[in-house]
């Protein structure tokens, strides 16, 4: 798949759960870290769809994330 003027095989990726995730739980999201991109799933659903970002996206998200901008 092409995304973003990035060429991404998740066929291959490996995916990860956050360590907070806990066992047996299904309600989580997966990453996986693909050459330059970074691609998000639904741990539900892994042969749904994948958002694809950039690592600037990501490093943005990141330390938003960190500095508590999605905090409600």
């Amino acid at each position: 798949m092409e995304a973003k003027g990035l060429r991404v095989d998740l066929s291959r990726a490996r995916w990860f759960k956050s360590s907070r995730s806990g066992p047996g739980r299904d309600d989580c999201v997966e990453v996986a870290f693909v050459g330059e991109a970074i691609a998000v799933r639904d741990s539900k659903n892994p042969a749904g769809a994948a958002l694809i970002f950039t690592a600037a996206e990501w490093d943005a998200f990141v330390d938003g994330a960190k500095d508590g901008e999605f905090d409600l």
